[in-house]
């Protein structure tokens, strides 16, 4: 069936994207955009939603030394820093623009001359088997990575199916050539880290084994296949475990040296070579959440030749297919901010399941994915806000998939729970809110998800009931978290007031009279950490009376996380028109938001927290982060939409730049980048769970939107310009649309929306 299944699935696709005229998008994406500084993306090479993210990684900061978090590390979530000079190898697995991390499995790095096990150190690379490069000979493509090793005369080229990352190394003449496995390799590494590694030599071109590591995914074990294209001459291995005691009777083999059957913690295996000039040694690279025997599979049946071109051509295609279903006109910088931010979107969440559809479940066990393609990578605390809505436009059959991910992880869940923040079969309970239920019910409210609505419904009140989690008890007896329960009480009660909207707005779908009134009382409890002395959310004592020395300005020690009091008031996206009234009513609220956006923050309060930086605030207005994204559309509700407009091109132009250094903040797997997307074409999801987009300012200059319905949605404009961020009128589909705000229904039933712009407000 799931053969079928896709095999009709790819008919419909092709038949779909033979309907329009398919440009070339490729040139548009820049992979290296968000490297620098803090936007924590990877430049290696991955399919659209792929299993396998092949990147360089360019040091080995530990997460902790002598004990103690070590902050250095934050720099490498995703495994790459711009400015850094040395590549360390490249390995299968990253995460693309968090703030925290994990991954960076299975490096691996070509070498020639002396053998060294050893990775050095930025400051002595010699010292170790890491290699210098320039930026002037590195290429970062959609699909495709290039970089010459200036230490060993070896050019690097990688490239990915969903499954199988694909390696292509040209050596230079020698009888010294090597390629080190290291099984050791990590993101976020400490030593204990690495719980067991498994390595059999099954013969001279093929390696299968498995690596189980303990962190921010507890319990995480994933398998590989390893194929050379040329048969190594020599191979071995050198254990670095010097805490490990028992050794068993396995010494009476010499292990270091082509022997067949390797375990252990910190494993490093080096495979040598002879290689001519200019000689091509190939790797194909195949994961597995399931098997040795899987993954193999997955080897053979997405890559079964050498044809590293072949690879890199479909992977683009693919790629440069996903990039069609928005077709703009635009400045050619804001066509590459564009392009990439959609190929940043389209990278997470990932494939999590085998080609026979088997993947392991968040109970450990093996399952099958009947009727679906499983995810994970479920960073929800982000892409709640703007990534899944995106998706219910442009990729409804992925997004379908993924709410059933996470009913099928709430089935596999021993505590009765939708995701929180889930990756690789665990759940890493990272951040706020239980947002699972905000996708869900979107997804169902605008009619992607097309499966038993009453079980999802059941799964997302089961979770928002679960009183022992993060304060949830309190929430519901007290209707708010106690500051002295919470270091997050504030934004805990605010985020999962608005999760609680939206579990009412699904229930209200299935007339489940009892859970609307119920979950749409709860939704209101964000009322009880305002306070209307001081107009600010504030953390509140169980007896009742808010916490003293309250500071809206600090994110440290106010009730908030990677925020503060100024960004999460306005917090309450599923009813605006209550916030507004009960700051004081529409020109009072204006005030205030022009007050957060115009404000100049002091350098302590950067002190506080290693998430938010300079780089993306505007004012006071946090764009690095998340909890405020809807907040530039709230002037809609203030009754001042020319201030929206104007305030949403100055993000876009500010926030996101062609550059190594043009993200202001992590992408948090897709989530800035999408609201980039939607605010170039001049709307937004300001509540998902709400059927309508608030209004802003697009910055294109027109846009052809291909749905998977068939459908097609343009947005065009007249007069646009950069000094004219204003608009003048819009026009859907023929009549003047008085309102500031378009629907899901308007959107996916196809037609035209034009925006006449102007310099006057």
């Amino acid at each position: 069936m799931k053969t079928l299944f896709s095999a009709i699935s790819c008919f419909f696709t092709l038949l779909f994207f033979g309907q329009q005229t398919s440009k070339n998008l490729l040139p548009f994406v820049k992979p290296i955009i968000g490297t620098q500084r803090m936007g924590h993306v990877y430049p290696g090479a991955t399919a659209p939603f792929g299993m396998v993210q092949l990147s360089p990684d360019t040091d080995t900061i530990p997460y902790a030394v002598n004990g103690k978090y070590n902050p250095d590390v934050y720099k490498y979530c995703a495994g790459y820093q711009y400015d850094d000079k040395t590549i360390v190898g490249f390995s299968h697995t990253h995460f693309s623009g968090t703030g925290h991390s994990d991954l960076g499995d299975f490096l691996i790095m070509p070498t020639t001359g002396n053998l060294q096990l050893n990775p050095g150190t930025a400051a002595a690379p010699l010292k170790g088997f890491r290699s210098t490069f320039s930026h002037e000979n590195e290429i970062a493509e959609a699909g495709y990575y290039k970089v010459k090793l200036d230490d060993y005369n070896i050019t690097a080229e990688l490239t990915a199916s969903t499954r199988v990352g694909m390696h292509q190394y040209t050596f230079p003449k020698t009888d010294q050539a090597h390629i080190i496995l290291d099984l050791m390799a990590g993101i976020y590494n400490y030593d204990e880290k690495n719980v067991w590694t498994y390595v059999r030599v099954v013969n001279d071109t093929l390696i299968t084994g498995y690596k189980q590591t303990n962190g921010w995914a507890r319990t995480r074990t994933i398998y590989f296949a390893m194929s050379f294209s040329k048969p190594f001459k020599n191979y071995g291995q050198k254990n670095f475990d010097e805490k490990q005691v028992y050794r068993g009777f396995w010494r009476k083999f010499d292990q270091e040296n082509n022997f067949p059957e390797i375990a252990g913690k910190k494993i490093r295996m080096f495979f040598d070579f002879n290689t001519e000039a200019n000689e091509k040694i190939k790797i194909k690279f195949a994961l597995s959440p399931v098997s040795q025997k899987n993954a193999v599979q997955n080897l053979i049946e997405e890559i079964p030749h050498w044809d590293f071109e072949k690879i890199k051509k479909q992977t683009q295609d693919s790629w440069n297919q996903e990039l069609n279903k928005i077709q703009i006109d635009a400045t050619p910088d804001d066509k590459t901010n564009f392009y990439t931010a959609m190929y940043h979107t389209f990278i997470t969440p990932t494939v999590y399941e085998d080609r026979n559809g088997e993947y392991k479940g968040l109970d450990q066990d093996v399952h099958q994915a009947n009727g679906f393609t499983n995810y994970t990578t479920f960073s929800l605390w982000d892409t709640y806000r703007t990534l899944h809505p995106l998706f219910n436009v442009l990729q409804t059959k992925r997004n379908a998939d993924m709410v059933a991910s996470m009913l099928a992880h709430y089935d596999q869940s021993s505590l009765h729970m939708l995701p929180i923040w889930s990756h690789h079969a665990n759940d890493n309970w990272c951040m706020s809110g239980y947002h699972s239920v905000s996708v869900i019910a979107d997804a169902i409210l605008k009619g992607t998800y097309t499966g038993d609505a009453e079980v999802a419904l059941n799964a997302c009140v089961t979770t928002a009931r679960k009183r022992n989690y993060e304060g949830i008890g309190y929430y519901i007896d007290k209707g708010y978290i106690p500051s002295e329960k919470s270091g997050i009480s504030v934004s805990n009660t605010l985020e999962y007031a608005y999760d609680d909207w939206a579990i009412a707005q699904l229930a209200k779908k299935l007339n489940k009279t009892d859970i609307y009134n119920e979950f749409i009382q709860r939704s209101e409890n964000w009322r009880n950490n305002f306070n209307p002395v001081s107009g600010f959310m504030e953390p509140k004592l169980a007896n009742g009376e808010f916490k003293k020395d309250f500071d809206a300005y600090s994110t440290h020690g106010q009730g908030f996380i990677e925020g503060n009091s100024w960004n999460y008031s306005f917090f309450v996206p599923h009813n605006p028109n209550a916030l507004v009234t009960i700051m004081g009513g529409k020109k009072q609220f204006g005030k205030k938001l022009d007050t957060l956006f115009n404000m100049h923050l002091s350098d302590d309060f950067f002190a506080e927290t290693e998430d938010i930086t300079r780089d993306g605030i505007i004012g006071g207005y946090v764009h690095g982060n998340e909890p405020a994204h809807h907040v530039v559309y709230l002037y809609n509700w203030a009754d001042q939409p020319w201030k929206t407009q104007e305030r949403v091109r100055q993000i876009l132009k500010m926030q996101y730049k062609p550059t190594p250094d043009g993200l202001g903040g992590n992408d948090d797997c897709g989530q800035m980048s999408a609201w980039y997307i939607f605010s170039a074409m001049g709307f937004y999801p300001v509540a998902p769970g709400s059927l309508e987009y608030a209004i802003g300012s697009p910055l294109i200059t027109n846009a052809i939107i291909h749905l998977e319905n068939g459908n097609t949605f343009e947005v065009a404009t007249q007069n646009q310009s950069e000094t004219n961020p204003y608009v003048k009128r819009i026009i859907l589909n023929g009549k003047t649309l008085n309102r500031y705000f378009i629907t899901h229904d308007e959107i996916m039933n196809g037609g035209k929306i034009t925006f006449i712009m102007s310099s006057k407000k």
